[in-house]
């Protein structure tokens, strides 16, 4: 190479500047000349390679990022004007967050940051005192293991009132940590949180009725050798009746004897805990079905609301699931966190869209979607507007009627 690179520079000094042409130049002088320029050329080469290899995958990325649009489905993608009001807030078993579950407190806070209804669990008691119990044993929320150590498995529906009414129902709740990272509370609402018990269906009741909130229950029909094994519809029912709630208040759930329960309470607000066909519902005087979340889709909200039966969904904590459950026309929610959803004044990552013209570059009479991002996430473009070329299969700019010019592009 270094025998090339010194007969190279004497072919360049042997130019006759005088008469403007070269000397001859002897064969090995063109042997390395031309290795030179192969070699230059093959390096061109290389560079060219990386720079399709660096080049193709950016641009086969930004043309997969440009598509994806086309495929994808949110409820939260909608039409300017559709979305539906916020679902209301239901406490499930009052706010758990902020107190110890199915307890006076709970439910306070539940009313104080402005839930729409309370849900909670109804047990009865050996001598037919309706209380608020989600386990079917005291032991995960009550102190049982310290004052009735040898019945800590025993059922709670085998336990007399009297006997409910000795237990602390509040100080497992600093103890276990049910949810975490926990919340900071006072001391006076630490105060208050230490010292709850059980809580009876009747007190409930008058609570819910005082602050207009909606009640909604799972009732759990008592075990075998039970007292009111076989009438624990109608005891629920005395209660509900002797508490003087308002009947509209009442989301009646419990499927067992339910026609007997509609012609003794007719104004109850008959709810289903499964889905159906619109037609066996309302042959049931069904007016609002109460699902788990992953069980309902938009499509189905929107079918049953179309025959006047709403939709409540649990459980939703988070903000964006509840998001989800806004866009697709959920009526209410069932959640742990109203505290916090309830500061949502609109859903995350709405995009509404309005019928915007095409840029003139466009001959087609199409019609481009402005979508307007939701302003709860800062994002750096909080308008952004979508007008693909008609040759793509699908587009957000869609074809619309113009009398001057032809229904579809040319060439399309």
């Amino acid at each position: 190479m270094e025998i090339c690179s010194a007969s190279v520079l004497l072919a360049v000094l042997s130019f006759d500047i005088s008469e403007g042409i070269s000397s001859p130049v002897n064969p090995l002088q063109q042997t390395c000349m031309l290795l030179h320029g192969l070699t230059l050329a093959f390096l061109l080469q290389i560079l060219s390679d990386i720079q399709v290899i660096i080049v193709g995958p950016y641009l086969a990325i930004l043309l997969f990022l440009f598509l994806i649009p086309l495929g994808m489905y949110s409820p939260c993608i909608r039409q300017m004007g559709t979305l539906g009001p916020k679902p209301e807030l239901i406490g499930h078993r009052g706010a758990p967050m902020l107190a110890p579950e199915n307890t006076e407190m709970s439910f306070q806070k539940t009313i104080e940051h402005g839930g729409a209804g309370l849900e909670t669990d109804v047990t009865i008691s050996y001598d037919g005192v309706p209380f608020l119990m989600h386990d079917r044993n005291l032991r995960r929320t009550t102190n049982i293991k310290e004052v009735y150590p040898n019945y800590v498995t025993e059922n709670a529906a085998f336990f007399s009132w009297d006997t409910l009414q000795k237990l602390n129902a509040g100080k497992w709740f600093f103890k276990d940590k049910p949810f975490s990272p926990v919340l900071v509370l006072s001391k006076a609402d630490q105060h208050w949180a230490m010292n709850q018990t059980i809580y009876k269906l009747s007190d409930f009741l008058r609570l819910a009725e005082r602050h207009n909130k909606y009640v909604i229950f799972d009732l759990y029909r008592p075990p075998d050798k039970h007292p009111y094994r076989n009438s624990w519809v109608n005891r629920t029912l005395e209660v509900i009746f002797e508490s003087g709630i308002r009947p509209h208040l009442v989301l009646w759930l419990e499927n067992s004897m339910r026609s007997f329960v509609h012609s003794a309470a007719p104004g109850f607000q008959q709810t289903m805990g499964r889905k159906a066909p619109v037609e066996d519902l309302l042959m049931s005087n069904i007016v609002k079905l109460n699902l788990a979340y992953k069980e309902m889709s938009s499509e189905d909200i929107r079918k049953y609301a179309e025959a006047n039966i709403t939709t409540n969904l649990y459980v939703i904590n988070e903000p964006w699931l509840f998001s989800l459950a806004w866009c697709s026309g959920a009526h209410s929610v069932t959640t742990n966190t109203v505290h916090i959803l309830k500061n949502l004044n609109q859903p995350l990552f709405l995009m509404v869209s309005e019928n915007i013209p095409c840029p003139r570059a466009f001959e087609a009479p199409y019609v481009c979607q402005k979508f307007l991002v939701s302003q709860v996430i800062p994002l750096p473009f909080s308008n952004l507007v979508f007008c693909l070329f008609p040759i793509l299969p699908l587009t957000t700019c869609r074809a619309k009627h113009h009398p001057s010019k032809p229904l579809q592009p040319k060439g399309y």
